[in-house]
């Protein structure tokens, strides 16, 4: 197992090398300890929850032309080499496959304790003051304006929607982010969700404060 996994490390460092800051290696670093960490409490497979953790962004549909198959692939075709059990290798792919906030938009089909830990462990990251670190970082990528107060959050969207909105930076927020805390699995990202919830929500009241130059 360790060498799977020190295998596995140096692959999606050596990948991820060039990656947009938002998906690098370090937010995978993140979410493996974010999911280590609730495994603890969940009991799940620990393999299982390591490799999908680790190689779940290894090709992020948003960096490649919204192919939804490809980290998939690359992860299956690594796995493959490792020697790894086909049902284990499946596993993974499919958590990978079901895992973003995209995909829970269109019909789920796949299940397992494994995937609410590491989705949990995901979603985490994507909230607090990473997580807004993260959606400015991402904004700023894609040339997106910060905020515009005559275009209103879409707050009910389809999945094609999610994958093609341009909104302003501050309309994510109520797009995706602050959905999340009730989207949680587990009662380990529940209890951290909570906490960072309420840091955006501090943060949102700064931040139209200052827009308005009120402090």
């Amino acid at each position: 197992m360790n060498s799977i996994l020190e295998n596995t490390i140096a692959f999606v460092k050596k990948t991820l090398a060039s990656a947009e800051a938002g998906h690098d290696w370090f937010h995978i670093e993140r979410v493996y300890k974010n999911a280590q960490h609730i495994n603890e409490t969940e009991k799940g497979d620990e393999l299982i929850v390591a490799l999908a953790a680790l190689l779940h962004d290894i090709a992020d549909p948003k960096f490649n032309q919204g192919d939804e198959e490809i980290g998939p692939k690359m992860a299956g075709d690594f796995l493959t080499e490792q020697a790894l059990d086909p049902e284990q290798i499946h596993h993974v792919q499919e958590i990978i496959r079901n895992l973003s906030y995209k995909a829970s938009l269109g019909t789920v089909t796949f299940h397992s304790k494994e995937l609410d830990i590491v989705q949990d462990a995901d979603r985490l990251d994507a909230i607090g003051a990473i997580g807004i670190a993260r959606a400015f970082t991402y904004g700023g990528y894609k040339n997106r304006v910060l905020y515009d107060p005559e275009i209103a959050p879409n707050l009910h969207m389809s999945k094609e929607e999610y994958k093609n909105a341009t909104t302003p930076t501050i309309n994510h927020f109520y797009e995706k982010l602050l959905k999340l805390k009730d989207l949680m699995k587990t009662s380990t990202g529940k209890e951290i969700a909570t906490q960072r919830h309420d840091f955006m929500l501090v943060y949102l009241d700064h931040f139209y404060k200052e827009w308005e130059g009120k402090i």
